[in-house]
């Protein structure tokens, strides 16, 4: 069976594991493309029946019938239309799997007429590598026949100084995929799970006079667990810097970096001038994480003497993004969430509106300091400061990553020369 058909949209997916999967799910829900085409890169199970089964349930959300239905009864239309060429009709939508290419530019995208490919194997992620590399690179894609190549997960470069390609891009739907050029951007990033909730967190505070005068920022993400981790402990492997990433994640607690700070100025570059840190510590759940957002802002007293920053300023400044410019994508909430009450929503970011707070007190600096800094004064100086902590949850898995990415996807796909 040919998938190659003309005026078709077909959507190449490279990788079936979490973030593959749960893209097919997305789009077969989306309904924007006549086809998927997805590359796994190597034979699962003994037959077709195998793969069939793998691509329907899911241990974190259920059955396809479920994700796509609820408890409605209904189920999904799944059967096999050709098992030599392993396509599979799922809801209407053909959906052929490759199983022997791994390196990218092996992969036949032409000839199976894609023009998009969403890269999910966490694999190629340098776009200063060239299509030929031995060991792969995201430009092979293009070699291949895409036009477009997305990776779901921020890119890294083998050299940090190197100076990211003028065709490439790293960008969060609602955030900044406006500067998305169809004529220059090939290869593009949508960073990832955690800095799409965080990008979406800080944005309606930059676009807010009042709390756009950022002095300190930290965020710590309680992160569930991904593949990367151990089920059981493990010796780390040669030259490992994270010893800690080696233990079960069964049974711990885990302190581990996160690139979040670094990526969010990619897509937001005013935040360069703060200086962001960030940390995250994995937890023992299968998806739904939380960010702890700490920001210091200079503030300004009004005629009352009180702080024009405080917790209800912070949580109006939320709920008019969650009605405005941001619908859809920041959620704003005042109930007393848990995990498992976000796993599956479909937000960027979800604002713990009940757990936010904030608290003022003044920097003090006096009239001999401010003179070093060329400030000529006789008078001591009280300078009032917010200190400002805000929650955001978001389904690290679907609701929030694959959900966000999907809608890049489309976006790029509808921009195509």
């Amino acid at each position: 069976m040919n998938m190659h058909l003309p005026n078709k949209r077909i959507l190449g997916i490279n990788g079936i594991g979490r973030i593959g999967k749960l893209t097919l799910w997305n789009h077969l829900n989306l309904k924007h493309y006549d086809g998927i085409v997805i590359n796994a890169g190597r034979e699962i199970g003994k037959k077709i029946d195998d793969i069939v089964q793998y691509l329907t349930t899911d241990s974190t959300y259920g059955t396809l019938d479920r994700f796509l239905y609820g408890y409605s009864g209904k189920s999904c239309d799944v059967k096999v239309l050709d098992q030599s060429e392993c396509i599979i009709q799922m809801e209407g939508i053909p959906v052929r799997v490759l199983r022997k290419a791994r390196n990218p530019r092996e992969i036949d995208w032409a000839k199976v007429g894609v023009r998009v490919v969403v890269d999910c194997t966490g694999k190629f992620l340098d776009p200063t590598l060239p299509a030929d590399h031995p060991k792969g690179s995201l430009r092979g894609h293009l070699e291949a026949g895409a036009e477009k190549v997305i990776a779901s997960a921020p890119f890294k470069t083998g050299n940090s100084s190197q100076k990211m390609p003028e065709d490439s891009a790293m960008l969060v739907y609602g955030v900044n995929h406006f500067t998305y050029d169809p004529m220059k951007h090939h290869i593009l990033s949508a960073a990832s799970c955690t800095t799409t909730g965080l990008a979406h967190m800080v944005k309606p505070l930059l676009d807010t006079e009042e709390t756009a005068r950022i002095i300190t920022a930290s965020m710590t993400t309680v992160h569930a667990a991904t593949n990367n981790q151990n089920i059981l402990d493990a010796p780390p492997g040669a030259g490992s810097k994270d010893l800690r990433r080696n233990r079960s994640v069964f049974n711990n607690i885990i302190p581990t970096s996160t690139g979040a700070a670094i990526a969010l100025e990619e897509i937001l570059p005013e935040i360069k001038r703060v200086g962001f840190m960030a940390d995250s510590i994995r937890v023992p759940t299968s998806t739904v994480s939380l960010i702890s957002l700490n920001l210091t802002f200079r503030t300004e007293l009004n005629s009352s003497g009180d702080p024009v920053i405080n917790r209800g300023f912070i949580n109006d400044l939320y709920r008019k993004a969650a009605a405005g410019a941001q619908k859809g994508l920041l959620l704003y909430s005042e109930e007393q969430n848990v995990s498992t009450d976000l796993m599956g929503r479909e937000a960027a970011v979800v604002i713990e509106g009940h757990e936010n707070h904030t608290r003022t007190g003044f920097l003090s600096l006096d009239a001999s300091t401010l003179r070093t800094y060329g400030i000529e004064t006789t008078q001591d100086l009280n300078l009032p400061v917010t200190h400002a902590k805000i929650f955001g949850w978001y389904d690290n898995e679907f609701g929030c990553y694959v959900n966000c990415l999907g809608r890049l996807t489309k976006y790029v796909d509808k921009n195509l020369i």
